[in-house]
């Protein structure tokens, strides 16, 4: 069993590795657990190590790779790089205040298997007050449960704003081969573009990067309850 120390800086390394593909410094490790010093990393490091949750990997300065995760670690505390904005119910309502910037809802994007390429217009819906009016938006209605595990759930309709590029570790409408568009998290590594679902059911898919077009990245979504 690990001490709460422990899980979180597993945690925390597991979340940098994921969303940069690199190990965090031990500076940003001794900031995330609010530690005095970094002796107390280097104790909680050699712990995690020695219990076979985490690798040094040879030759590498400060390189990690987290072999495995404690089995209590909740789906969130895994898929923590998106929190969705969500805005519960009230399409119908607010479909009809005039005074709402909309954005169009393209058709379905497939959480799972993928589908054709996005649509042409099929409705209109609110632009969430949160997000900046200047943006380029279009909304998807979600199908499939593979991004499940970072709080999209199938019928939601997610808000994209459209961009070429995304971070690594973003959730984005991935383009596959001009036809097929998928809502996945993306990771760019070398000359390979790996796309990951947020559901242990689901294999991730690798693509060469000129297979892959980054259509827009996930800001928001809306649920009906």
């Amino acid at each position: 069993m690990l001490t709460k120390k422990q899980k979180n800086l597993l945690l925390f390394i597991n979340k940098k590795l994921r969303s940069s593909g690199v190990s965090p410094s031990y500076e940003e490790m001794k900031q995330s657990l609010n530690l005095k010093s970094k002796s107390g990393i280097h104790r909680l490091i050699s712990a995690l190590e020695e219990r076979g949750f985490i690798k040094r990997l040879a030759h590498k300065a400060r390189a990690l790779e987290v072999v495995k995760l404690p089995e209590t670690a909740s789906a969130n505390d895994i898929y923590n790089n998106f929190s969705p904005s969500v805005i519960k119910g009230g399409l119908d309502e607010e479909i009809n205040n005039s005074d709402e910037m909309e954005v169009p809802v393209l058709g379905k994007i497939a959480a799972g298997t993928p589908v054709e390429a996005i649509q042409n217009e099929v409705s209109r819906i609110p632009l969430p007050n949160n997000l900046e009016k200047n943006g380029d938006y279009f909304g998807l209605k979600v199908q499939g449960d593979s991004m499940i595990e970072a709080g999209i759930h199938e019928g939601d309709t997610v808000i994209i704003k459209r961009t070429d590029t995304a971070d690594n570790g973003k959730i984005v409408v991935a383009l596959i081969d001009e036809h097929e568009a998928m809502l996945k998290r993306i990771r760019k590594k070398g000359k390979v573009v790996a796309l990951e679902s947020a559901n242990r059911n689901y294999e991730t898919k690798i693509f060469g990067p000129d297979r892959v077009k980054v259509q827009g990245v996930l800001v928001s979504l809306y649920r009906n309850f």
